[in-house]
């Protein structure tokens, strides 16, 4: 229960983060008081200045905290140069290498299509982590599973917000990319997983977000952005808040994966558009229709199912 309870206060996290960016493409009131956001346009390098101004923080910050999460971090970084953890290492950089391919496509996409309609094909990637387990550890989904999954993706669509943009070339590529990013995002998961057998998460964690500061910062210089007349304050105090949702999102879903698996991990994350539409309409006053309120149903049901089938399992292991 514990695994369960953290991978879904995970989700809290990641959904102040997608608002965040939410925030920062479009003008937004905040709580009902104040109207706030819309600091740069949803634009290809401007995707890529926000990752880059969220890793500048989040990257000093958690090196930070390190040692208080894991009293070990720095032996575990010494153990890395050797030759024998050769193959942890070269997990952990790919690591950070899916954090900063999955980001990249996942805000490129909220920059071409309504953000609602890119989280819900952001968040199909419990089926693709559900095969890349299946392929990587011979973990086959039980039907039951493959079940709920279906149920928590059902849900998901209908908490999407029913808007229609137009039927052009960038939204094809915005659809393509959110489904994209889902399954870089499966990557990242799996491949956590196997870190974690022999590397703690916290080690994991800030080197993923190192080589994506490295990575997101490169692309800045292959496609810089206008800095003039840009709203830095702001951006910066809104980076710092997403950082630190970032942080703690990353942080408690990988001690999540290490504790219930990428398979069960990511399909209770699968809840995220279900929490995002309710923490958005808590925080920027976006309206819930009555099929959004029954996915928001469907998904909690679903994964109250998931919990109890696992606890039963063990129970019976």
């Amino acid at each position: 229960m514990a695994g369960f309870l953290i991978v879904l206060l995970s989700s809290v996290f990641f959904c102040l983060q997608n608002i965040v960016v939410r925030v920062l493409f479009q003008e937004q009131t905040i709580l009902g008081a104040f109207q706030t956001g819309g600091f740069v346009a949803p634009t290809f390098q401007n995707s890529f200045l926000l990752m880059f101004l969220r890793m500048v923080v989040v990257v000093p910050l958690m090196a930070a905290i390190m040692p208080t999460l894991h009293a070990d971090t720095w032996q575990d970084f010494r153990r890395l140069r050797q030759q024998a953890s050769r193959p942890a290492l070269l997990r952990a950089i790919a690591g950070g290498g899916l954090m900063f391919l999955y980001l990249a496509l996942l805000y490129v996409s909220i920059g071409l299509i309504p953000t609602g309609i890119a989280l819900t094909l952001f968040f199909t990637y419990p089926v693709f982590t559900a095969l890349f387990a299946w392929g990587w550890f011979g973990a086959r989904p039980s039907p039951f599973r493959w079940g709920v999954m279906g149920l928590i993706l059902l849900g998901s669509v209908l908490t999407m917000p029913h808007s229609q943009p137009d039927a052009d070339s960038s939204l094809w590529l915005g659809v393509a990319l959110g489904i994209a990013s889902g399954v870089v995002y499966a990557l990242y998961t799996v491949n956590a997983q196997k870190s974690f057998e022999t590397l703690h998460p916290v080690p994991f964690t800030w080197m993923s977000f190192a080589v994506a500061l490295v990575l997101s910062a490169g692309s800045l210089g292959v496609w810089p952005v206008q800095g003039a007349g840009l709203a830095w304050p702001e951006l910066w105090i809104g980076s710092l808040i997403s950082a630190i949702a970032t942080l703690t999102g990353h942080l408690l879903n990988n001690f999540g994966i290490r504790l219930v698996g990428a398979t069960t991990a990511s399909m209770v994350g699968a809840t995220n558009p279900a929490l995002t539409v309710l923490v958005a309409w808590f925080a920027i006053q976006e309206t819930l229709n009555g099929l959004q309120v029954l996915g928001i149903i469907v998904v909690t049901f679903s994964v109250a199912l998931l919990s109890r089938d696992r606890s039963l399992h063990k129970q019976t292991s």
